[in-house]
């Protein structure tokens, strides 16, 4: 398997299917590295700890996080997943934050504004260069800018992850506009 290949068996396994290999997540989304590589295994995947290590390491985009002791790993958040629920600490986030998504999805956002769906928060980024790389995975990308500093002064929470990505459970529509 190609570098790409492991990032996205473990997203797909740390964030929404661990029972699809047999893994059992805590609720703070980690699991042991040894039963990954097993129930890898025993899925038809080749896996061992050290190229693990390097998809964690390597990765520009920090999804996945290794405990201090390289025994345990998580991803660092997107998890859809009943058993996780990340107890991150709630931050004050900058004046604003950036949300790529499709042009498709903008007339039910303008509605809605944003929501987690499957996923336990909205993730946000702080960088325009960011959002739209996100954007352009689901078709012609759109930037939204987050008021986001006004949200928390109305008492909305922010958590920001291990990587850096900003997070909230939704983002109504008045304090979104087009970047």
């Amino acid at each position: 398997m190609s570098r790409d290949e492991i990032s996205k068996f473990l997203s797909y396994v740390l964030r929404h299917e661990p029972q699809a290999i047999g893994l059992q997540l805590d609720s703070e989304g980690w699991t042991d590295i040894d039963a990954l590589i097993a129930g890898a295994a025993r899925s038809g995947r080749s896996l061992d700890i050290e190229t693990i290590k390097e998809v964690v390491t390597s990765s520009d985009k920090k999804r996945f996080s290794l405990s201090t002791d390289d025994r345990l790993i998580r991803a660092a958040q997107g998890h859809s997943s009943a058993q996780v629920r990340l107890q991150h600490t709630q931050k004050q986030p900058p004046e604003c934050l950036y949300h790529g998504t499709a042009s498709r999805f903008l007339e039910s956002i303008e509605v809605q504004g944003l929501i987690a769906g499957t996923r336990h928060h909205v993730h946000l980024s702080q960088e325009v260069p960011t959002a739209l790389q996100v954007g352009q995975r689901y078709g012609s990308p759109v930037i939204l800018e987050v008021d986001a500093l006004r949200m928390h002064a109305q008492g909305f929470e922010f958590f920001q992850a291990d990587n850096g990505v900003w997070l909230t459970q939704a983002v109504p529509a008045e304090f979104l506009k087009r970047a």
